[in-house]
């Protein structure tokens, strides 16, 4: 059983980001990091603190950003364009789609803000409509890691793959589960938190804790559910997916972001051509957010521990 390591601070995956793009920025002399003046916001800032030369703020202006970045990966650069995920995945959808994604360029997109827990930013903020966006453009890749060290370990990842790589990362902080020590990261890979064949919870992002406190839960009522982390959401681990529905047949998937296009889309189109099976999907409902605190939200939204358990409960 995984456990949330309780000497560990919390820490929001946006942080990881920046920490990371550091960590690789001593290691790689190509890497550069691209930002539409919120270096402060998604901790791009840690970077140009140490690499002011390799930072490159290109003002409130997400589209030319993207451009910018195609160009300089042209260059033998591997460039990280760092904003909003409502910006990164919205307002640039057309330059991502046809200037990077088209010729298979080697950018990587750091979206940070992503989902409902942005909070107070309010629905015009709270992009849950990204990973429908990213996941429909051929040869993307997408990533929304669970917590800092699978952060860490997907920006690396990003680095080293050749092609275009969309990453998520969140506002608010949330606790450490992996051990650093003994975790490996593929992309296309997911993994196994803990045992069960009752049902799957199939999570990625911020809601990964919330289905292993689920799973606990359950545990103690009887009931055996096998919760899954998908940080990979494009590609997906389709054997693991598929070995899931044909052991525990019901499947759960939770994720902070639109029930229409995103993890819960994703596995169950799979496993309908495959092997059919029953998918329930927990997201946001078809409608857009408001302002208040991300705790509060969340829990207005169903995106929780409780609720997980309560439709694990109505599905068996």
């Amino acid at each position: 059983m995984t456990l949330i390591k309780s000497d560990i601070k919390p820490i929001a995956t946006r942080d990881s980001y920046g920490n990371a793009l550091v960590e690789l920025g001593n290691e790689y002399d190509n890497l550069v990091v691209l930002d539409a003046d919120l270096a402060a916001a998604t901790k791009t800032g840690v970077f140009k603190g140490k690499f002011p030369n390799r930072h490159f703020d290109c003002g409130i202006a997400e589209s030319n950003m993207m451009c910018v970045a195609a160009g300089m990966s042209t260059m033998g650069l591997v460039p990280f364009a760092s904003t909003f995920a409502m910006f990164a995945a919205g307002r640039t959808f057309e330059q991502i789609r046809n200037t990077i994604a088209y010729p298979h360029l080697n950018v990587k997109i750091g979206a940070t803000h992503g989902g409902i827990s942005v909070g107070e930013d309010g629905a015009s903020h709270q992009c849950c409509e990204d990973f429908a966006l990213m996941r429909s453009i051929p040869g993307m890749v997408v990533l929304s890691p669970s917590d800092d060290v699978e952060a860490r370990a997907a920006v690396r990842a990003a680095y080293k793959y050749n092609g275009p790589v969309y990453l998520r990362f969140g506002r608010l902080a949330v606790p450490v589960f992996h051990n650093e020590d003994d975790f490996t990261f593929e992309i296309g890979k997911g993994e196994v938190l803990q045992e069960g064949d009752d049902i799957a919870i199939i999570a990625t992002g911020i809601m990964v804790h919330e289905a292993i406190e689920a799973g606990n839960i359950l545990k103690e009522q009887g009931i055996k559910a096998r919760v899954i982390n998908l940080c990979s959401i494009k590609p997906l681990d389709e054997e693991l997916i598929l070995r899931a529905a044909k052991e525990c047949k019901k499947i759960i998937t939770c994720e902070e972001h639109s029930i229409i296009g995103g993890l819960g889309d994703a596995v169950s189109g799979y496993l309908s051509q495959v092997y059919p099976t029953i998918v329930r999907k927990i997201g946001v409902n078809d409608e857009f957010g408001h302002s208040g605190t991300a705790k509060e939200l969340l829990k207005q939204f169903g995106l929780t521990s409780e609720n997980i358990v309560k439709a694990v409960k109505e599905i068996l």
